[in-house]
């Protein structure tokens, strides 16, 4: 589970998008701690980057044996804007909120009245079609 934890945070490191940040951004603080069944850490840099994160084994020794895992980060954007995610990762998938993230829209009554539309008509047959 280990090895997980530390490949799920390597693949994490090597996808982020960095091609905007301060190459002269120095470590400001820093702090991990890594055990069989949990961990955390944090950081922040000189030009405003920051985050932290914990994450904890639950239901262990059952099937349904998963991590969950809460953080957030930030960083200061091009324009001068502070950019932060709140995050949860777990069996239901990566779970992100911040005021800069799209949100799910309502379905247009169009579109519901034709899904009924389509929801009361009988199957077509494929071969009669």
């Amino acid at each position: 589970m280990k090895s997980f934890v530390a490949l799920l945070t390597l693949v994490a490191v090597a996808a982020a998008d960095v091609s905007h940040l301060d190459a002269a951004a120095q470590i400001v603080s820093q702090d991990a701690d890594v055990f069989p069944d949990q961990y955390q850490y944090s950081y922040q840099t000189s030009n405003g980057i920051q985050g932290q994160e914990r994450g904890a084994l639950k239901n262990v020794g059952r099937e349904d044996e998963a991590i969950e895992v809460q953080g957030s980060n930030s960083y200061v954007g091009q324009d001068g804007q502070t950019y932060s995610v709140q995050y949860v990762a777990n069996e239901n998938g990566y779970q992100p909120q911040g005021a800069h993230l799209p949100t799910p829209q309502p379905i247009p009554e169009y579109i519901l009245r034709a899904l009924e539309y389509i929801a009361s008509r009988p199957p077509v047959d494929a071969k009669r079609a």
